[in-house]
């Protein structure tokens, strides 16, 4: 980083703040999402990733890699939503994401924000970030495809709920 440069705010108790957000969002979205038919579950709405399904798998599969990749691997998987039958199994693999993810979370420093995770991605090509770069970019790609969801529940007839980050504040978040 340039010495002239600002610093960014890497506070792990932030990031900490932005993990419980985005695990209450991804709640919301998996609750808003269990009422559908199987059928409008697993229906093509030609936009995003397809269906809110494939929505919901793209999230879980992402937050899970990105862990993997924290944690010095390179996974070339890439969920299949197919294994995800229903709202149910989606949860549980976020659930256990979440686990694992809050045990990596809370043996983070400072220090160890602004150490350069490599990782090579699915197509094997090798990137390097700062750490609190790739778990900042996480929260949003989540929140990004959430919107997604929201709008592919409209298109199927269901009010989408609110994720926004002041409703979860408002609804007590910490």
């Amino acid at each position: 980083m340039d010495a002239g440069a600002a610093r960014p705010n890497m506070d792990v108790a932030i990031i900490g703040a932005l993990y419980r957000y985005n695990s209450w969002a991804n709640d919301r979205g998996l609750a808003a999402a269990t009422p559908l038919a199987p059928s409008d579950f697993t229906r093509d709405l030609g936009s995003g990733c397809g269906s809110v399904r494939d929505i919901l798998t793209h999230i879980a599969w992402g937050e899970w890699i990105w862990l993997q990749r924290w944690k010095g691997a390179s996974p070339t998987l890439v969920f299949s939503p197919a294994d995800f039958p229903d709202v149910r199994s989606l949860r549980e693999r976020l659930r256990r994401v979440d686990e694992e993810r809050s045990s990596f979370l809370a043996a983070l420093t400072e220090e160890s924000l602004l150490r350069e995770i490599e990782y090579r991605n699915v197509r094997g090509e090798s990137w390097r970030y700062p750490l609190w770069q790739q778990l900042y970019h996480v929260v949003n790609h989540s929140s990004y495809h959430r919107g997604q969801l929201a709008n592919m529940l409209r298109q199927l007839g269901t009010a989408p709920v609110a994720t926004d980050l002041l409703v979860y504040y408002d609804e007590g978040g910490r």
